[in-house]
This record gives C-alpha cells, structure tokens and sequence, in this order.
C-alpha cells in the first residue's frame, strides 16, 4: 500500500468548556464567602448586575416573562453548551421555590411552629488577641507598647510563638524591656496566657491561684515523671507526703493547658452553614441559607435606557454581550443553590440515622452512589461537597463528613458501618470501660455490636482519636486515682 497524502471525514463528539461553562462549574466548588468575592468581581466589569436584598424586586423589568420550567442542573447545562441566549434568568430566591421553601420565607411567616432556632447559631465571640488587647486599654508607656507587640506572637492557644531576643530586634528595644512587657502580658486574664511551655503556663497558674511554693515549682518542673507515673519519685524530691502530693496533682489538673482555646479562632468565625437540616413533623427539611446566600440581579430597567440610547454597532455588541452575561450567572447561581439541595437532600435520605441517633448510625457512603441517585456527574457531586456546611440539631458538619469508606457487618450482610460510626463506638467503649481494655478486647465488643473490626484496624481508629494505649489508659488512671 503505497504513502501518499489523503483526506478523510470523521464524525465525532467532544465537549467545548466555554468560559461560562468553565464559571458555572467553578461556582460549584466555591462557599459562600468565595462567592461573594467573586461576585462583586463580575459586578464591577458588568454594569447590568447588581446585589440585591430580598425586597429589591423592581431591579428586573416588569415585562420579563416567567419560566415556565426550572432550569437544568449544572449536568444539564455542560450537555447543552448553552448560555447565550437572553432569557430572562434573574430569579428571586423569595418567591422562586427551590426544592423546598425558602428557610427565611418559613421563618418571617410563623409556619407551623417548627422555624429554626437561630439561638443555636453563636454570635462571633472575641479573639483571644483583641480580649487581652482590652484588657491593656488604659495602659501606656513603653511597656505597653511592647506588650501590644508580644499580644500579637501569641497562638490561639495562650502560648508565646516567637523568642524574646527576635522581639527585641524587631522592636529596638532591650531584652529587658522585653522581659517587663512580658510579665504585664502574663498578668493579664486569662491566667496563664503568654507562656513559653506547658511548666510555665501551669505556674502562672498557680501563681494566680496563690498556690505556687517551693514543693509545686518542684512538681511542675518534673512533669515527665508525673506522666510516667512515678509517683514515689515525685514525693521525694517535692518533699511531701502522700496526702499533700495528690492534693498538688489534683490542683495541677484543674488548670488548663490550653488557656487561649476558649476565644474564638479566625478559622471558627469563618465557618458559616451553607444548608438548614431541621426536623418537621413529615420528616427532615432542607433549605438553603438564605442570610449567607448572596443574591444577584439583573437591572432590566437600565439595560433598556442604555439600548435605546445612541449607540454604535460596536456598543450594541457590547451591550448585548453584557446581558448575555448576566443572565448566564444569575441562571448559573439558581442552579448552583438547586444542586446543592438535591446533593445535601440525598445526604440527609441516606444517612437519615445520623440525625436521628448520632455518628454510630453512619453508614459507608461515596460520591458515586450519590452522583447516581440523583443523576449527576461524580464531578458535580465532589464540587458541591466541597467548602460546604451543614448545620443540623446535632451541630455544624461539612458536607464531606457524610462521606467515607467503612467496615463490613459482622453477620456478614447488610450495609456495613462508616468509618465515624465505628469511632464512635470505640469511643464510647473506652468512656464505659471499668477496666482498661486491650485493643483485642475492643475488637471483641464491636463484633459483638455488628462491626467485623480486626484489631490493627482498632489501632488506627483509636490512634486518630487521640486516645492512648492501654498502657497509656492505665497510666493516666493511676495518676488520677492517686490519693
């Protein structure tokens, strides 16, 4: 057969990703805090997109027509390869349903007596820096200066981050200057905070508890020992009887190591539901957030004073352009909001146990089996869990909590348990131990609770919960049995 130049037809499909495609699956991904951001980005380039409040209504032209159906889902929309057409697609969340009410819309009507409790969402709480902050108020001087900077190099958890020498360089100051706006820092509540190791923070607390003598210094400079549970090593050299060193071990475990920890973190105040998970007297709802979800909208009034303006060929184009735009996000934004309520809808249908008795009746679940439930692309699915919060009775859960592998039933049927749920139980067999139990022990009591567990499995779930061996285990209770 000889070589030769040739041409030949091909039929073939591909998908194009267009750069709204590219957006309507980026928005999926994003919070709500991100989509804000982004948001106000669009709005700046187009001049037809505006943020509206639930009550701005007038922005969308009185002659735009109603849809007659809802859009399609993100799926629908890659299929289609749509977007330029210039429907009218700037819903109100108000009055457009979703899969269910808007949860303000239940909330402002009354409805049946069952809104949501708003109570259980807590206000921002003050950061541990801008508590000791207040706290300096009032103070002046050098020192205070100093003491404003060392604030600042103080952890989440009450700790000193940076060496007294790096502050004195940065500052000009001396190391003594230093050391003096440190001791004002260690005065201030909570006790504790400031200090540079686990012994100095207990002995600021003891100090504010005028409980700091020779024989707790000696204590809390030797607290490998009391780990180790050595406790005839630490009479000697506190020099103490039996009765007055459990008295110092049960002073010393009253303090807490961690002083900062009650304040609020940057990462915390972050945090915000996405979804409403409550329960009604037919079952469990879910409904958006409607306070965290941004809203846009398209300003049809503005748009026809500018097309019937003089204008060039080149500015229609543009203004038809920016239109076509406009709609394609607002459309793109309803989706994203329908997607996530059909993605947690199934969530809540599947894992309906958890709301119901906890984290021990999770069940194994993949992004794969809910991709088919509901019809979508895994893609879609991994994009919409991702960034997203939950907020139920039992607490605020990210959406990939629900997710994950599990172990098979020990009757050797069934669904088998999550990952979670087989912690769960672990932790509680451990809390109820009377006595400490071996990890082939813990093995054993989940078999019999339905959880085909081997014991290296034990290990790795104990391990990742943070609790000890067994040896460990009987450690710490003998230390907090002595006396």
């Amino acid at each position: 057969m000889g070589l030769g130049p040739s041409i030949q037809l091909r039929q073939s499909q591909q998908l194009v990703m267009t750069p709204q495609l590219t957006q309507a699956i980026k928005l999926l991904t994003l919070s709500n805090l991100e989509l804000e951001s982004v948001l106000a980005e669009e709005i700046s380039k187009n001049p037809l997109l505006e943020m509206g409040a639930s009550d701005e209504s007038d922005s969308i032209g009185d002659d735009a027509p109603e849809e007659s159906t809802a859009p399609a889902l993100t799926d629908d929309l890659i299929t289609e390869g749509g977007g330029e057409d210039d429907r009218p697609l700037d819903y109100d969340f108000e009055s457009q349903a979703l899969e269910t009410d808007s949860f303000t819309d239940i909330a402002a009507s009354g409805g049946d007596g069952e809104g949501f409790d708003f109570d259980r969402i807590e206000a921002t709480a003050t950061s541990l820096a801008e508590h000791l902050l207040e706290q300096l108020h009032g103070t002046s001087g050098r020192d205070a200066m100093l003491a404003e900077i060392i604030v600042q190099q103080i952890d989440p958890n009450g700790y000193l981050t940076a060496s007294l020498a790096d502050i004195a360089e940065d500052s000009g100051a001396s190391i003594r200057e230093v050391e003096s706006a440190l001791n004002l820092v260690q005065g201030l509540d909570p006790a504790g905070v400031g200090a540079r190791g686990l012994s100095e923070c207990l002995a600021l607390q003891a100090k504010a508890a005028d409980r700091y003598d020779p024989a707790m210094a000696r204590l809390i400079d030797n607290l490998d020992l009391l780990a180790k549970g050595r406790m005839n090593d630490l009479r000697r050299i506190c020099g103490v009887d039996h009765e007055d060193l459990a008295d110092m071990v049960q002073e010393l475990r009253a303090y807490d190591p961690k002083p900062g920890s009650n304040f609020a973190s940057d990462s915390a105040e972050q945090a915000a539901p996405d979804v409403f998970v409550r329960h009604t007297r037919g079952g469990y709802s879910v409904e958006l957030n409607g306070a965290a979800l941004p809203r846009l909208l398209v300003n049809r009034r503005y748009y026809q004073e500018l097309k019937t303006g003089p204008q060039d060929k080149a500015s229609k184009a543009w203004l038809s352009e920016c239109l076509a735009s406009a709609n394609w996000l607002v459309r793109a934004l309803d989706q994203r909001a329908r997607t996530i309520v059909k993605v947690v809808s199934e969530i809540v249908k599947t894992q309906q146990g958890f709301f119901e008795r906890g984290a021990e009746a999770l069940k194994p679940l993949t992004l794969r089996q809910v991709a088919e439930a509901i019809e979508m692309h895994e893609s879609t699915v991994s994009r919409v869990t991702s960034n997203k919060y939950l907020l139920c009775d039992r607490g605020m859960f990210e959406l990939k909590y629900f997710f994950g592998s599990g172990v098979a039933s020990s009757e050797g049927g069934g669904e088998g348990a999550a990952a979670e749920a087989v912690k769960a139980a672990i932790r509680d067999i451990i809390d109820a131990e009377a006595d400490v139990l071996s990890d082939d022990a813990i093995a054993a009591l989940l078999r019999q609770r339905g959880f085909d567990c081997a014991r290296r499995t034990v290990v790795k779930y104990r391990e990742s919960l943070g609790i000890g061996s067994s040896v460990q285990r009987r450690r710490q209770r003998k230390i907090a049995g002595f006396g």
